[in-house]
């Protein structure tokens, strides 16, 4: 046993006293304090709950709504038609009656601008639920269908769901915006290919930009007034405005004779 072992506690190896550390309370939190800690546990709570709720609606809802988007314009049955550019018809285009049921799809839209992979379909209507949150892009009820007097005027996201009109704002004058109109049951298969006149930005009110001859409310559309209107929200992640597009009818063609050349062409 060493000198160590049988020394006595609370001396050092020289014999003298070691004095005692004073023991460090902790302080007594008040019900203030808790309060607080559990205010603060509670936001980094809610700040991880928002981050992941908009990581699902910015990136979730996307994957879901394009897989779902693809499968509805495969169900429309729109058969490959020759490479090669028909002949481009600018007389009165045969034009589908609007389908009576909401969501009723249609058509599709490729937009070259958007990339060679851009094909959307094209629903009846704009229920947020029903039509732009599912099918992507609706066509106002009662404007003109496509090819008609008048104007196809048709609303997307510009965010989450499949996003359709996400590069609505890249978009210039002389850009094609290309529509195909498919009805099996009526043997009706026909292109309209359409070339961009403008875009402007609007609040939510200002109803006259999809009016029969844009922003001229009242007046009767022409033969020359074969007009299609995109509208999405603006800016991104909010409604507080519109931004829309114009386009105007160049010609239309038949399914059978070819493919716009439009869609094997890099817009500039």
């Amino acid at each position: 046993m060493t000198a160590h072992d049988t020394m006595p506690s609370g001396l050092s190896p020289s014999g003298d006293e070691i004095p005692e550390r004073p023991r460090r309370r902790r302080p007594k939190q008040t019900v203030g304090g808790a309060l607080v800690s559990l205010l603060a546990e509670l936001l980094i709570i809610a700040g991880a709950g928002t981050g992941l709720y908009v990581l699902w609606t910015a990136w979730w809802t996307d994957v879901v709504a394009v897989n779902e988007q693809t499968a509805l314009v495969q169900d429309l049955k729109q058969t490959a038609v020759p490479k090669t550019a028909g002949t481009e018809h600018r007389e009165a285009a045969p034009v589908l009656a609007e389908p009576p049921g909401l969501s009723t799809v249609f058509g599709t839209m490729q937009i070259p601008r958007f990339g060679a992979d851009y094909n959307r379909p094209i629903g009846e209507g704009t229920d947020r639920e029903k039509v732009l949150n599912t099918i992507g892009l609706g066509h106002y009820q009662d404007t003109a269908m496509p090819g008609a007097e008048g104007n196809f005027a048709v609303a997307g996201h510009r965010v989450t769901y499949g996003k359709p009109l996400n590069q609505i704002a890249d978009l210039k004058n002389g850009d094609s915006i290309v529509v195909r109109v498919t009805d099996k049951a009526k043997d009706f298969d026909v292109w309209y290919v359409y070339k961009v006149t403008d875009s402007q930005i609007v609040t939510p009110d200002k109803i006259e930009t999809i009016a029969p001859v844009p922003n001229q409310p009242g007046v009767q559309p022409t033969a020359e007034d074969r007009w299609l209107t995109l509208t999405a929200c603006h800016p991104m992640w909010s409604a507080k405005e519109r931004y829309v597009t114009h386009a105007k009818l160049d010609y239309w063609m038949p399914a059978s004779e070819g493919t716009p050349k439009e869609l094997s062409e890099t817009p500039n």
